[in-house]
């Protein structure tokens, strides 16, 4: 994090949870693999350090997923936070998962059974996150989740139908409830 302590990478940290600052939180959740250490986050948790704040460690689980880090996503979960996480940003874990194009974070809070009709600060479920970011921001992951999500039980609406992609129209199209 580079503020040259633990105290002041903690504070930083904290923050970046809050406002949703995620992107530049990723070393924090980084597992040190070689090592063999958790992540930074992780530790702090085990530590004590995050304390029970239902609200802060909902937005840990979201950063995680956010960055694809399912190794601090799935301690979370484990540690009892809500599978959907939080929404500080308007979006919570799963939309995140979905828009970023991380296809084992999706597929984790599949198996956790988070809620996939939640609705955003946009008005879209967790589908429809997937199909706005697979057209307007696409990652190579997008068709799959997508397809992930359906299989799942996601519910496709007439009124989404059809995006304009054919492609992803084809995918829909399989699923479509009319």
């Amino acid at each position: 994090m580079g503020f040259g302590g633990a105290q002041a990478d903690l504070r930083d940290a904290l923050l970046g949870l809050e406002t949703g600052d995620f992107s530049r939180l990723d070393p924090l959740f980084a597992q040190d693999v070689t090592a063999g250490k958790s992540c930074q986050v992780v530790q702090w948790h085990e530590n004590g350090l995050l304390g029970d704040r239902a609200n802060l460690l909902a937005e840990a689980l979201t950063c995680a997923c956010f960055l694809g880090r399912t190794e601090a996503a799935e301690y979370f979960l484990q540690k009892g936070v809500p599978p959907s996480g939080g929404a500080n940003t308007g979006l919570n874990a799963f939309h995140w998962a979905a828009n970023r194009g991380q296809l084992e974070a999706v597929r984790l809070l599949i198996r956790w059974k988070a809620p996939m009709e939640t609705r955003s600060m946009y008005g879209g479920n967790v589908l429809d996150t997937a199909v706005w970011s697979a057209i307007n921001e696409p990652r190579p992951n997008h068709l799959t989740i997508i397809e992930e999500l359906l299989k799942a039980g996601a519910r496709l609406q007439t009124e989404e139908y059809p995006t304009g992609n054919q492609t992803i129209d084809a995918i829909l199209r399989q699923h479509l409830v009319v």
